[in-house]
């Protein structure tokens, strides 16, 4: 609003409120639609301005109610103060949109600074006077009627004091009157209005840069609020994208891992059926028909990130049975599985790749073979999948070996530091390969 008038008398009313409203109405609906923004942005422009003006009108009305409808203006005060925050409403609009265009919130930090104040201090300056210009020519400016009548009582006051009748302003005679300086004075005083040496009254408006400074902070405060609201919105995107991507990079590490366990697998089995081959063909091809109910049952279990611990021991017992028919005697299985947990989730393959180990590493390495027995139970809320084999580990233990390291990479990735590998010597003859899972609800 403007602090500042020259007219003695109140300008006249070139159009109606009605008038002033549709055409605010048009602007509005104008830059809603023809910058498609989105709602909660003016949802947010709308609100903040909106308590700003009931801010003003609770201390206007309320705090100085009773002097401010003494002074009158009420309709002139609601006018000027609808325009100041449609303007306000406008011209940080267009801050925004030069701030999208430039994409500055990139920038260095004294970048942004110097950027701010220009940006302030040009936008305070086009809605102080703006609005200044769109009060004075709607007719309606409250500052021009608060002028008025304070002009109003400096004539008042100059008649009472007996002053109207002599020209003091322009007589040096009169100057030296202690009384006529007086009565000067205290006019200037009460109403901010006095006469020049032509007689004229001129009103010396003081208030006018306090009325540029509140607006200036006004536009300060909101694009503070808005270059923070995108920073922590910027930040919270980044930390989204980045967690977003990690979590892409560990799904293509863990379908790496688990296209590495079939190709391996289907060597180590081919090896087996190669050795049947000459030496009984008729069992070769039965090792054939149960290698293709191995890789269809591991091509199902690939779909998915986990599997019933039952649908795992299905695979282990039909890939056993195979190895069984190569080593005949040589290799004896036990299972002692808790029932509990066969509905138990696990990764695919996993259970599979120890027993497989357990017969490379250690029942080949037999002369005269060995056990194979796999252990499923519960501890400390953690499910445990043992796998103890004939055999003797040489230590320290390799941790480079495919088995071992796909083991700890998939729990890594899979449980995020819950899940545990463990493999080590449980006695002078026999080895223990044990994985513990959190136990899924």
């Amino acid at each position: 609003m403007s602090w500042a008038a020259d007219n003695c008398n109140l300008p006249n009313h070139h159009i109606t409120i009605n008038q002033i409203w549709v055409k605010i109405e048009y602007i509005g609906w104008y830059f809603c639609i023809m910058t498609k923004m989105n709602l909660r942005y003016w949802l947010c422009q709308i609100t903040g301005w909106g308590v700003w003006g009931l801010i003003l009108l609770y201390f206007n009305f309320v705090v100085f109610g009773d002097r401010f409808k003494e002074q009158g203006g009420q309709k002139q005060y609601l006018v000027s103060l609808a325009i100041l925050l449609i303007s306000g409403i406008l011209v940080t609009h267009l801050l925004r949109y030069i701030i999208k265009k430039t994409s500055w919130l990139k920038f260095s930090f004294d970048r942004i600074l110097f950027m701010f104040i220009i940006s302030v201090g040009a936008s305070g300056t086009l809605l102080y006077y703006g609005s200044d210009y769109i009060e004075s020519r709607s007719g309606y400016s409250y500052e021009t009627y608060y002028n008025n009548q304070r002009l109003e009582k400096a004539v008042a006051l100059e008649k009472s004091l007996g002053m109207d009748s002599i020209p003091y302003y322009n007589n040096t005679a009169y100057a030296k009157d202690t009384s006529v300086k007086k009565g000067i004075a205290e006019i200037k005083k009460t109403t901010g209005w006095e006469r020049n040496k032509k007689g004229n009254w001129h009103f010396e408006n003081k208030t006018t840069l306090l009325g540029l400074y509140y607006t200036l902070m006004l536009v300060a405060i909101w694009m503070l609020i808005y270059i923070v609201y995108h920073y922590v919105e910027k930040n919270r995107n980044d930390q989204f994208d980045r967690l977003k991507l990690e979590n892409t990079v560990k799904e293509l590490e863990l379908k790496t891992i688990k296209s590495h366990i079939n190709p391996h697998f289907i060597f180590n089995s081919l090896n087996s059926i190669r050795a049947l081959v000459d030496e009984n063909p008729k069992r070769a091809r039965r090792a054939i028909t149960e290698l293709s109910n191995i890789l269809r049952s591991s091509m199902q279990a690939e779909k998915s990130e986990t599997v019933t611990l039952e649908r795992e021991l299905e695979i282990v017992k039909d890939y056993l049975a195979l190895e069984q028919m190569r080593f005949e005697e040589r290799l004896k299985i036990e299972f002692d599985i808790d029932e509990d947990t066969l509905q138990q989730h696990v990764p695919p393959m996993m259970l599979q790749t120890l027993v497989e180990n357990a017969i490379k590493h250690g029942i080949s390495r037999q002369i005269k073979g060995g056990v194979v027995k796999i252990i499923a139970g519960f501890r400390d809320n953690e499910m445990e999948l043992v796998v103890q084999n004939t055999g003797q580990l040489s230590l320290p233990i390799n941790g480079d070996g495919f088995g071992i390291k796909s083991t700890e990479d998939r729990l890594n990735l899979m449980y995020q530091g819950n899940g545990v590998f463990n493999i080590r010597n449980l006695s002078t003859s026999m080895v223990e390969s044990k994985v513990s899972i959190p136990v899924t609800v």
